[in-house]
């Protein structure tokens, strides 16, 4: 067994043993992206008082930079990790192991995984300019990833691609930015 499948088989063995387990590792696999992107915007807004100034439409317009410049760079890693999906057909855990039974369900390729690169992307995004709520969003990122492949639509090295591709997003935004400045 190669190590991608025994790190796999260590998170997923963590899935159905308790109806209570699950829902945990399908809330941090399904739901808890969500409102990690609601935490990020909220962060973004009241870090910069965009919301409680007495002019939010002009501190927003002052600060849009930021704000828009964590989003686009997770929507721009999301955008190449479907594109690498189009051409690396890798099939889920849950195709390619005859065992393996998902806790939800979820169609289309595996690698690299568009949640665990939107989320890495955005976490350094943050990260580049507030230090302390970067390593937090990173810490967001890695706990949807472990839960993806405890679920079992995702294995180890489609997270693991995920964040790699995440991260180079985030940088190469962050070049672009600084070059273009």
């Amino acid at each position: 067994m190669i190590i991608n499948d025994k790190i796999f088989f260590f998170f997923y063995n963590l899935a159905h043993k308790s109806v209570f387990g699950d829902k945990f590792i399908i809330f941090f696999a399904d739901i808890f992206p969500y409102l990690v992107i609601l935490i990020v915007g909220l962060f973004l807004f009241f870090h910069h008082d965009v919301l409680p100034s007495k002019n939010p439409f002009k501190t927003f317009a002052q600060k849009w930079k930021e704000i828009t410049l964590v989003f686009f760079t997770g929507i721009a890693a999301w955008f190449f990790a479907t594109v690498l999906k189009f051409f690396i057909h890798t099939q889920r855990p849950f195709l390619k192991l005859p065992d393996v039974v998902a806790l939800f369900d979820k169609t289309g390729y595996a690698f690299p995984s568009g949640h665990a690169t939107f989320f890495m992307a955005m976490a350094f995004a943050v990260y580049f300019e507030h230090k302390k709520a970067g390593y937090l969003f990173i810490l967001c990122a890695v706990l949807i990833g472990f839960a993806r492949i405890a679920a079992g639509v995702h294995f180890p090295v489609d997270i693991l691609g995920g964040f790699i591709l995440g991260i180079l997003t985030a940088y190469l935004v962050k070049f672009s930015r600084e070059k273009l400045s």
